[in-house]
């Protein structure tokens, strides 16, 4: 078998493999040619697909194509965000959202306001926002004689994100949510129509005094459910910021449809759900929604601690959950935010190229822009991509980031991916889509038990069938790994490992 330090690396401007010398080896050059040949055929376009593979812990070698092209990653740029959270913040990294007051408790009365001063939680929830709002109530208070006043000064940005152009005609979709100290329950509101023998009948989880339902779904026999894009859920915005949601279709008795949109500003939402959980539990706030500073003197009455980062990160990679991504950006900058800087994205961009530099990463060329992925500036190459996973290996919390990994064919996003491969469960892959982009990033593991830090990335107009072209990267690396096979032997077992 040829060995690593015989092999040559030639280079060409839109290709890079390993190949080896005249020993008469060339398993590992085969297995890129096969793989660049499917991928011609499947995307027409030769510079379309890069993609790294590098073996960590037994027999294999380095594969590489189109590996230095600076690519759109998609979402696989979770993986620099949260591994990056994981050494910079620490696994255990929390945060507080703290309720204070300024004035005082006589009776059953608050005698001041009631300051929120919130501490960029990812996942604030409405659950966790029940429990802690119910302590007042048990304290005896039922009435505040004040204002709610939110402080989001955790946080500092200048001049807001950078814009992310939708191709899609939802304006209101969860995935398009942005970062905020504010945030409180991804600023997500769950409606939900419901047929029965009465009719239908429409509702909202949180329920919120600024939206309506106008329910125009039409109770129709018993038969099978239909798909959600049967209903359109049309949101009127009137000029007091009030909203009312018109839903249309026909829905037959036993069956609901269900849809998640975020309507309403953070600092807008975030009040009207504070508000709303308080009169849910018998307490009633006298005066108005302000948003301002906590004073110094400020008394604390009671607080919410989120769970720990790695937490954070398991939720954020298994779901891609882009606002979740950009809250951890936005922490890491704040957290190390300097003196003469004023915004804690820039910030955390910062930070997290000076860490990958100390590893001795070249970050020539990548963009991490919003560090969730959803953005058309965003940039790495498939090398890049692949060293840092080489050091998310050998990191003390390489198990946090592999935990928070969605499983081939089992969980997350990979769920519904290479099934009934035979390749359940052996690997843990991040994956990103964009129009015209698709991706992959994690560790898989061949039938050699070698694990491989993997990245793959398809940018091409259309992207659609960029995905085959990534599962065959995966299943290949699994049941023919290129180890420098023979090329005789090599090529008789091409016909037996193919994937449709």
């Amino acid at each position: 078998m040829a060995s690593l330090t015989a092999l040559a690396v030639i280079t060409t401007p839109s290709v890079v493999v390993a190949e080896d010398d005249n020993s008469g080896f060339s398993g590992n050059r085969l297995w890129t040619n096969q793989l660049q040949d499917y991928a011609l055929k499947s995307l027409q376009n030769e510079d379309a697909m890069s993609m790294a593979a590098i073996p960590l812990n037994g027999p294999g070698i380095n594969q590489y194509i189109n590996a230095d092209a600076l690519m759109s990653p998609g979402s696989i740029m979770k993986l620099v965000t949260t591994f990056a959270a994981l050494e910079v913040l620490g696994p255990n990294h929390h945060w507080d959202t703290d309720f204070l007051t300024d004035g005082v408790m006589v009776g059953d009365t608050l005698k001041g306001n009631l300051y929120v001063r919130f501490g960029g939680d990812p996942k604030l929830t409405i659950e966790r926002l029940w429990t802690t709002l119910g302590e007042l109530r048990s304290m005896g208070i039922t009435r505040i004689e004040g204002d709610l006043i939110l402080d989001g000064s955790y946080f500092q940005v200048d001049g807001g994100f950078p814009a992310f152009e939708d191709n899609g005609d939802n304006p209101h979709a969860p995935f398009l949510v942005e970062p905020s100290a504010y945030l409180t329950n991804l600023n997500l509101m769950h409606f939900q129509v419901r047929a029965d023998e009465r009719g239908t009948q429409a509702w909202s989880t949180p329920s919120l005094g600024e939206v309506v339902i106008d329910n125009r779904v039409v109770a129709t026999a018993e038969g099978p459910c239909p798909s959600r894009r049967n209903f359109e859920w049309e949101p009127i915005i009137h000029e007091d910021h009030r909203v009312t949601v018109r839903v249309t279709g026909e829905l037959p008795q036993g069956c609901r449809t269900t849809t998640y949109l975020s309507l309403l500003s953070h600092e807008q939402y975030s009040a009207s759900l504070i508000r709303s959980l308080l009169a849910d539990l018998g307490v009633v706030v006298s005066g108005g929604d302000l948003n301002g500073v906590t004073p110094e003197d400020a008394r604390l009455v009671m607080k919410t601690t989120s769970p720990d980062l790695v937490t954070m990160v398991r939720d954020i990679n298994k779901w891609s959950s882009n606002v979740m991504a950009r809250q951890l950006l936005l922490t890491i900058g704040a957290e190390n935010r300097q003196e003469d800087e004023s915004d804690d994205r820039v910030a955390g961009i910062r930070v997290i190229y000076h860490w990958l530099e100390n590893k001795g990463i070249n970050t020539a060329g990548m963009v991490i822009d919003n560090g969730a992925g959803l953005t058309r500036h965003g940039r790495i190459t498939a090398r890049q991509g692949a060293q840092i996973l080489e050091h998310a290996w050998n990191s003390a919390y390489s198990a946090d980031l592999m935990a928070s990994m969605p499983i081939i064919a089992m969980d997350g996003t990979m769920a519904r991916r290479l099934r009934n491969t035979g390749m359940d469960g052996e690997g843990r892959i991040k994956t990103g889509y964009l129009e015209n982009v698709r991706s992959i990033a994690g560790f898989t593991r061949d039938s050699n038990n070698t694990t491989w830090a993997v990245v793959g990335m398809v940018n091409n107009d259309p992207a659609w069938n960029g995905q085959a072209v990534l599962d065959r990267i995966l299943y290949s690396l699994h049941f023919r790994p290129p180890t420098g096979t023979a090329i005789s032997h090599a090529a008789s077992g091409t016909s037996e490992t193919s994937i449709q």
